[in-house]
């Protein structure tokens, strides 16, 4: 594949292009993005190699679309009406049903596999982009049935490379998991973040208290609002479901407290322990 076009320059797409660039030295890695600074700062970075407009992806071997879940169930059938029958095309978003529901009757959905990366940072734009962000990091594939086995083939191929797992998953399923797993942490960091900040209005105060614990636990606060809520209104239903647990499970552990059954606090915590067995088990 030596002509590589990434749609949206940020964190995933720009870790996409500096590992490819690595593994194929020879390849062009041309950068779309309605955000003309990130295009320049990604050349700067050595992110990718030139910026290209979006009619170009007819030329292209393979297409990254990484941009945040709303454009890209939008621009998917864009691309998929331009590229060759040969050009593979996934995207890389947080949420699948809604993605794959739109180009189920697409003339092209052979070229397209539903792709979701279980990596990333808190951070966004090309400067965030990282050399082996992928490598044992957990591949979600969706509909692989639906994708032409030889474009399947490339994909795989690069994936494998870049030192992937591949799991695979039908949209549906992968929506429920990935609620529970990763949107409800988002919004748990980013509702302790708030709850923090309007109690504490000296933020020296926050800053000078908090230590390793809170740090953690909130760092996720810090990530795109543009990305997120988008991914939040396509999964509202599951994650709906998820804080429906979360918030029932926070109100008993209060309602512990002002029992003082602090057995029943120990035995809560001390059960819930297990998930570093689960958490071990999988790295």
């Amino acid at each position: 594949m030596n002509k590589i076009f990434i749609i949206g320059v940020g964190l995933i797409g720009g870790s996409f292009a500096l590992d490819i660039k690595k593994l194929n030295p020879e390849c062009t890695i041309y950068g779309i993005d309605k955000n003309e600074a990130h295009l320049e700062e990604a050349i700067a970075l050595k992110v990718i190699d030139k910026s290209a407009q979006f009619e170009e992806v007819q030329h292209a071997d393979l297409v990254i679309l990484s941009i945040p879940v709303d454009g890209a169930i939008a621009v998917l059938p864009k691309v998929l009406d331009l590229v060759s029958d040969n050009t593979i095309v996934f995207d890389v978003g947080s949420t699948k049903e809604d993605i794959c529901a739109q180009v189920k009757s697409h003339p092209k959905r052979r070229n397209y596999l539903a792709v979701h990366p279980i990596a990333g940072t808190e951070y966004s734009g090309p400067k965030a982009a990282l050399h082996g962000l992928y490598k044992n990091k957990t591949n979600i594939i969706c509909e692989v049935e639906e994708t032409a086995f030889k474009l399947q083939e490339k994909a795989l191929k690069l994936f494998t490379d870049l030192g992937m797992r591949i799991r695979y998953m039908n949209p549906q399923a992968h929506d429920k998991h990935i609620a529970y797993v990763s949107h409800l942490s988002h919004i748990s960091a980013f509702m302790l973040g708030k709850t923090v900040i309007d109690k504490e209005k000296n933020e020296r105060d926050i800053f000078d208290m908090a230590g390793s614990g809170f740090a953690s636990t909130v760092r996720l606060a810090k990530s795109s609002p543009a990305m997120w809520t988008p991914i939040f209104k396509q999964n509202k239903t599951n994650v709906i479901e998820t804080l429906n647990e979360y918030i029932n499970n926070l109100k008993h552990f209060k309602s512990l407290m002002e029992n003082e059954d602090f057995e029943a606090v120990f035995n809560e915590m001390e059960t819930t322990n297990h998930i570093k067995d689960i958490l071990n088990g999988i790295q």
